[in-house]
């Protein structure tokens, strides 16, 4: 028993050096692997920096061009270095690293087997070697302002154009600022590769594609709008007038205040667009009024009654991507002031000769609902299909009925969609419900439906905010029921807008707002 018990603590001491051992080696290593990682770390960033890319970098002018360049010199106080514009953004840490060594690799050998002074340095300063160098993803990284100060009409007009057809557009950003970050004095931009519409284009707009004539109305039947002077063209739907519920019931799931009590509304029949407005729209609009100069809010919306208006002043350049990197085409136009909205409807009233507004609140709830008098124009219950409640930290949401038609949180991937994303309403209309928020012609009144009984044609033109209406891309399935109001909230959506004064067309702290229009009915017509 004595040399059993023995034996047993003779093996543990032996099981725990051995497990002493195996700690230190694990620590030893550890400790070995964690060095290594540092020193391979402390290694890279010495081999970022501009000393670094200077050894091996020996023709006469890069250094000196570098200094004189406007990525080093200029009033923002950033300084640009090397490894900024020649390698991926850092955020990309396997594209990053892996031209890290190529390009690394690649210089050395050059360093140290060929000789600088037979190397066509004018050659290796034009276009069609520095594209190869300069990632389109470094240029963008930096610059999320598309329209620095100072930049001509011109300019404006080019950057629109590339970030609208960047991807068909055979071109980078460097292709025409090849001399910001190494100055050349002798490049102009009219070597670039140019874009289409600016003035040192190469290539001509083709204006024989432009509408010469508005569509002519006749019926009150659907049509398809075309914009003079420009390719823009957009579906309006007729919308017949009728007598709605405008509102909803107390008993409606997540009802609020403001959407009663419930009252007798009858509108008259008018036009709406099919979609949202769009960026292909807003752009065209944008390109013929771009202005610097400011047309007064209360001029605009004092020209909403006097017909022989004939000249705007558009939005000066927004701050930044205002599509927000999601892309323009078809999506919603975004992030513009009521002010904006009501400046693009006057500018499309003067193409075309009919008269474009935003709808009024009625008008919207009324269309929206597509002839139903239910929480949504599609089958299902709010609460069904909505995030909120006690149940949903047992069970998911329904999806199935509400993605088919509106694009909000649990589908949108918290980005605004294209309108082919989703299927229209009864009246033909898609993304009523979801998508963008979409201006109203109303201000907003909470006790507005109490302060009337059955009506028609309301329009409530006095308050401080606009009536927004629809829920937008990040709203819940409770907020995008046809009856749910909201309103602008002008300062707080200007809160972090760099400019002074404040921007009177662009919004910086919201995304999700947009308007659709509509064109008031002008007899005589025909039809249904």
């Amino acid at each position: 028993m004595v040399k059993r018990k023995l034996f047993d603590q003779h093996s543990s001491g032996k099981r725990k050096s051995f497990i002493k051992g195996k700690t230190f080696i694990f620590l030893l290593g550890l400790i070995f692997g964690g060095g290594i990682i540092v020193s391979a770390y402390l290694t890279s960033v010495y081999f970022s920096t501009d000393e670094s890319c200077m050894i091996c970098h020996v023709h006469p002018h890069v250094e000196d061009s570098w200094k004189l360049s406007s990525h080093v010199n200029n009033r923002s106080g950033v300084k640009v270095h090397c490894v900024d514009c020649h390698l991926p953004p850092k955020n990309n840490t396997w594209d990053h690293y892996t031209a890290k060594a190529q390009l690394g690799l690649k210089d050395m050998w050059s360093y140290l087997t060929k000789d600088s002074a037979d190397f066509d340095w004018d050659m290796k300063s034009e276009l069609e070697h520095a594209v190869k160098f300069i990632p389109n993803a470094s240029c963008k990284e930096c610059h999320q302002n598309l329209f620095p100060e100072g930049i001509t009409p011109d300019g404006i007009t080019a950057h629109l154009y590339y970030d609208e057809n960047e991807k068909k557009l055979d071109l980078q950003c460097i292709s025409c600022h090849l001399d910001v970050g190494h100055d050349n004095p002798n490049y102009t931009h009219s070597k670039m590769a140019a874009v289409p519409g600016t003035s040192t284009a190469s290539v001509a707009v083709d204006t024989s594609l432009y509408f010469k004539e508005a569509t002519v109305v006749t019926d009150f039947i659907n049509y398809t709008e075309q914009v003079p002077g420009t390719m823009v063209s957009f579906d309006m739907i007729a919308i017949p007038g009728g007598t709605f519920q405008m509102g909803s019931e107390e008993k409606e799931k997540f009802r609020r205040e403001d959407e009663g009590p419930v009252r007798r509304v009858t509108v008259s029949p008018f036009f709406m667009a099919e979609v949202e407005t769009t960026w292909d729209q807003f752009w065209a609009f944008y390109g013929q009024t771009m202005s610097e100069g400011r047309t007064l809010p209360e001029a605009v919306y004092a020209n909403n009654n006097d017909p022989e208006v004939d000249a705007l002043s558009g939005p000066t350049p927004p701050f930044g991507f205002p599509d927000q990197g999601w892309g323009g085409g078809d999506r919603p136009a975004i992030t513009m002031t009521h002010y904006a909205a009501e400046t693009f409807c006057q500018w499309l009233s003067m193409r075309t000769g009919k008269k474009y507004r935003l709808p009024t609140e009625a008008e919207w709830e009324y269309a929206a609902r597509g002839g139903t008098q239910t929480p949504y124009f599609f089958p299902g219950k709010p609460q069904d299909f909505s995030n909120q409640g006690f149940m949903r930290t047992f069970f998911n949401a329904q999806t199935d009925g509400i993605s088919s038609y509106v694009i909000y949180n649990n589908n949108s991937k918290n980005r605004t969609q294209e309108p082919d994303k989703v299927k229209a309403n009864p009246f033909g209309l898609k993304n009523m419900l979801g998508n963008v928020m979409e201006y109203c012609a109303d201000k907003y009144d909470p006790k507005a439906y109490a302060k009337a009984g059955d009506v028609t044609d309301p329009w409530v033109k006095e308050g401080e905010e606009w009536v927004v209406r629809g829920g937008n891309y990040t709203s819940d399935a409770a907020d995008v029921r046809a009856a749910a109001r909201d309103y602008t909230k002008h300062d707080a959506w200007l809160k972090t807008d760099p400019q002074q004064p404040k921007s009177i067309w662009w919004y910086s702290d919201i995304r999700g707002i947009g308007f659709r229009v509509v064109c008031e009915v002008e007899p005589p017509l025909t039809g249904n």
